[in-house]
């Protein structure tokens, strides 16, 4: 049995099979059954998981922090499936910033989501 990889190239390969099961049959595989939800489905999840890791957080419960870590990555990664976001370009974005105080990238930050398109996010989406 060849060892499973204990790395970050396992989410390149969770990615991976998140595309695989795009479209596939939602009655056989949840990753398929979650992005035929749409959008806002799939980011409710997220939404959910993460504040389950919080909870855990708050709690200092480590073995359910990793569980629900896991968790919210998996979901991250339907997220980004869902909105065509390759992993590839969340890791350059990441290159980008490293040696690059959080303070001075985040001012360096030209634009703001317009109050406009966070109404529109917010507005329930239409049938596909």
């Amino acid at each position: 049995m060849a060892k499973k990889k204990q790395d970050a190239r396992v989410l390149d390969a969770l990615a991976a099979t998140i595309e695989k099961r795009r479209g596939g049959d939602p009655d056989k595989s949840y990753t398929a059954k979650l992005l035929s939800r749409g959008t806002r489905q799939v980011a409710k999840k997220f939404a959910e998981e993460s504040g389950e890791a919080v909870i855990d957080a708050v709690a200092r419960d480590k073995a359910g922090l990793v569980r629900e870590s896991a968790d919210v990555l998996y979901h991250l990664l339907v997220m980004w499936a869902d909105a065509r976001i390759k992993p590839r370009q969340v890791w350059a974005e990441l290159a980008r910033r490293e040696g690059v105080s959080g303070i001075a990238e985040k001012a360096a930050r030209k634009t703001k989501t317009p109050k406009k398109a966070r109404a529109k996010a917010r507005k329930k989406p239409r049938k596909r």
